[in-house]
């Protein structure tokens, strides 16, 4: 059984999201983990994935193993016996191939899109294909594992690979783009540490929380504002608005010198607007940018010092 799932990244809201206010997020299909699951005649359940350099039996792996963590979750869900403790002689022996093009720790929903697959693919070989509700609620449960306090957004878009208009706690809504625009992404190269960024705007807000809570509330009506921008049409204007939002998150202190550099670049090779995407504090920025200029501002963003690049159509 074979399954995959697309990388993602944040146009706006990202950190107030975790606070309740909303987010939009988008799928880059351009990058994606694809995840295979087969009968094995070997004892035990063998994951091989080759960019995290895991060639492993489940039962040999650490408990909070994310990998791990996602398998044993599928088979509780399911009511099934737990895969771990196996002996000689037990049935149902697999093998897990885990493939990746979506850069580790970077900003663009590696592990949830990872869960994503694998949930699929594991659930679907047990014969118990899961909604994509139920996908969605078990990738969030393995985020919380790994991120402490995290949104949902990434688990959210990348289970129903649309356009998402995010609150936590609240019904999902997808939107339609009402004319297709184009994203060049920077990674910094640098790993983006999720769960210590959150962690220091959850203690900023404790010890401010008028001005944070403030902050907060002006991200939310950039988000709002973004989603009315698309839906009708006109994404020029999201690019005053991803300078806003950006400004706002060096204010939270989740920027850094090298993204900052990185924006500051685009903006000067003729993006319309640019700003961090995701965490923080290393991983990727996003610069709105019109189609013809699309590879001279990748090219730019290279010369000042981005790993890779991406051009993505958001459609």
């Amino acid at each position: 059984m074979k399954s995959s799932a697309s990388g993602k990244i944040i146009l706006f809201g990202e950190h107030a999201a975790v606070y309740s206010r909303p987010a939009l997020a988008v799928p880059v299909t351009q990058i994606h983990v694809d995840v295979e699951v087969l009968d094995s005649p070997r004892q035990g359940i063998w994951i091989d994935a080759p960019g995290i350099d895991l060639h492993a039996e489940l039962n040999s792996l650490p408990d909070n193993h994310p990998v791990g963590s996602v398998i044993l979750k599928v088979f509780s869900t399911l009511g099934l016996p737990s895969p771990t403790g196996r002996r000689a002689g037990d049935e149902g022996g697999l093998d897990i191939s885990i493939a990746s093009t979506i850069p580790v720790a970077a900003g663009l929903g590696s592990g949830a899109a990872v869960s994503v697959a694998l949930i699929r693919a594991l659930a679907s070989h047990l014969s118990n294909p899961l909604s994509d509700e139920q996908v969605n609620n078990l990738a969030f449960e393995i985020e919380k594992l790994h991120h402490g306090t995290p949104s949902g957004i990434d688990n959210t878009v990348i289970t129903y690979q649309k356009p998402v208009y995010f609150i936590k706690d609240k019904p999902l809504e997808t939107f339609k783009v009402g004319k297709p625009f184009t994203i060049v992404i920077g990674d910094t190269g640098i790993p983006a540490p999720t769960k210590e960024s959150v962690g220091d705007v959850r203690r900023l807000r404790m010890r401010d929380l008028c001005n944070v809570e403030n902050i907060f509330n002006e991200i939310a009506q950039i988000a709002l504002i973004g989603r009315r921008s698309i839906e009708s049409a006109k994404p020029e204007q999201l690019g005053e608005l991803m300078d806003q939002n950006h400004a706002y998150l060096q204010a939270l202190t989740v920027s850094s010198p090298e993204l900052d550099n990185l924006v500051e670049a685009a903006r000067k090779a003729g993006a319309l607007g640019a700003k961090l995407s995701g965490s923080g504090r290393g991983g990727n920025m996003i610069a709105l940018v019109d189609q013809p200029k699309a590879e001279s501002v990748a090219g730019a963003l290279i010369a000042a010092g981005a790993k890779r690049t991406i051009i993505t159509e958001i459609s």
